[in-house]
């Protein structure tokens, strides 16, 4: 949404991008819960370490190609994953319970540490990411008019 492209033509790259997402995660499920049926015929049972196994092959099968869809959903689910389980850590005693709420020092870490990589490493910073953080940081610092705000801004020496 942050590219300078037509109206058309983000509205075409949203519909590609959730077709392949919806997709991908069709394949996954598919995947997924095909091995979790096989093993738990073959074994007789289910166990734990089905679950694991069989989500770790759909991964690699469906999501193991480093693309922007993939990545995406790959970001989401390890951000999900870590508040997972740092609350898991909590209710096992293997941490104790916070006095305070951390979700303020959290977002002040995370905070500090994007734009600290914006600023000085971009490159190391998913293209998404850059194009966004570029959009509201950079380019923000000129203004033309009001359509600026409502429609675009992009720095250019004409308008």
């Amino acid at each position: 949404l942050f590219l300078s492209f037509s109206l058309r033509e983000k509205l075409k790259s949203i519909a590609q991008a959730t077709y392949t997402h919806s997709r991908n995660l069709a394949y996954f499920v598919f995947t997924y819960k095909g091995l979790m049926a096989l093993q738990s015929h073959l074994q007789g049972k289910k166990i734990p370490f089905h679950s694991f196994f069989a989500a770790c092959i759909g991964g690699w099968l469906v999501f193991g190609e480093n693309n922007p869809i993939n990545s995406q959903i790959i970001m989401y689910l390890l951000s999900r994953i870590l508040f997972g389980l740092s609350r898991l850590a909590v209710e096992r005693g293997c941490v104790p319970q916070p006095r305070q709420d951390p979700f303020p020092l959290v977002a002040a870490l995370i905070w500090g540490t994007v734009l600290w990589l914006f600023e000085y490493h971009r490159q190391t910073l998913q293209p998404s990411l850059q194009s966004s953080m570029t959009y509201l940081y950079d380019d923000s610092d000129v203004w033309h008019d009001i359509s600026d705000f409502l429609i675009y801004n992009k720095r250019t020496e004409s308008k």
